[in-house]
């Protein structure tokens, strides 16, 4: 069993909609993935604008933010952030999970290149949100490469 966890600010743009692309993209049942945020208050819906984009894409999302947890990093196999700030938060508040913890770009790069954050789009129009969706998109195709080896 893999369990991903994706981790950004506040969990209602970012991870939410990797947490979504990942789960519709895999076929493996030993692959679990949840999202959570370094500064997430529990029990937001995502952004309108997060739901929107990946409804486009034939993708529901009926997500509630959650907050990151010790627990929640004890659960994940491996934790990908959205940027290297995330990854040095996470690594910050839960020192014993360093070995586990990456940028998404970092993780699913060949040369391991972390130099790729993923944009915070939160507040922003639609438009925004759905270039988002599609930089995420690219590097979950590669992460589902990845992990169904």
């Amino acid at each position: 069993m893999t369990n991903v966890l994706f981790v950004c600010t506040g969990n209602t743009c970012r991870s939410p909609m990797a947490e979504a692309l990942l789960r519709h993209v895999i076929s493996s049942d030993d692959i679990q993935v949840k999202s959570a945020g370094v500064f997430a208050i529990d029990g937001y819906q995502a952004s309108p604008n997060a739901v929107e984009a990946l409804k486009e894409k034939g993708i529901p999302s009926n997500h509630l933010s959650s907050s990151l947890t010790n627990e929640l990093a004890e659960w994940a196999t491996i934790i990908l952030t959205m940027t290297n700030q995330h990854k040095q938060s996470v690594i910050d508040l839960y020192p014993h999970v360093g070995r586990k913890t990456f940028t998404l770009s970092e993780y699913v790069s060949d040369q391991g290149d972390s130099s790729q954050d993923i944009s915070d789009p939160f507040g922003g129009p639609l438009p925004l949100y759905r270039q988002t969706l599609s930089d995420l998109e690219k590097l979950i195709a590669k992460l589902a490469l990845k992990l169904e080896k």
